[in-house]
């Protein structure tokens, strides 16, 4: 497993939602792309998980507790495509980027994968997360709900029957609730 390559991936992942902020994308486009990407990863996944694909880049780049479950890259590109099909583009394109930027800043200055992370390593999550929002000019509620929530999510991993739910599923759907929510009020 390489962590450093494992963050480049992740935050390779921004390519999308940039490109849509830079209208090089349309809403509809990203949305496309992201089923699309979906439907390939799925059919990957099963082929990886019933033993029939095993291509070296799953070794490098899973960690030992996917090894039969659905793996990271997989469960972020479930979690972004559920983001970007039920959240407007507001609160989606922020919640996609605290996945592929804050994300993978905290797992460079954590240490344990599975334990909830240290006091500052939530604070940058959340300093990162808020950054970005404000950037893309949510609203001062949403944005710290948003920043909030990805950082919740970030912070603690729950196991339900064994199973690790990972953040990268529940940053963006967390984030863009929460911003939702923010801009509701």
């Amino acid at each position: 497993m390489s962590e450093p390559g494992r963050r480049l991936v992740h935050a390779s992942g921004s390519l999308v939602p940039i490109a849509y902020v830079f209208e090089l994308l349309t809403w509809r486009q990203v949305q496309g792309l992201l089923v699309l990407a979906l439907a390939a990863v799925t059919i990957l996944e099963g082929l990886r998980l019933s033993g029939r694909l095993d291509w070296w880049v799953y070794e490098r780049f899973t960690r030992d507790y996917e090894e039969h479950w659905p793996a990271g890259y997989a469960l972020a590109l479930l979690g972004a495509t559920t983001t970007v099909l039920v959240f407007r583009p507001t609160v989606a394109v922020p919640a996609l980027l605290m996945l592929t930027i804050a994300d993978p800043i905290s797992g460079v200055l954590s240490s344990d994968e599975l334990a909830v992370k240290q006091g500052y390593v939530l604070l940058v999550t959340f300093g990162v997360s808020l950054g970005i929002a404000g950037l893309l000019r949510v609203p001062l509620l949403a944005a710290v709900l948003g920043a909030g929530a990805a950082t919740v999510a970030d912070g603690v991993k729950p196991t339900i029957a064994g199973y690790v739910i990972d953040d990268n599923l529940t940053i963006p759907v967390a984030a863009a609730a929460a911003m939702e929510l923010g801009l509701f009020f």
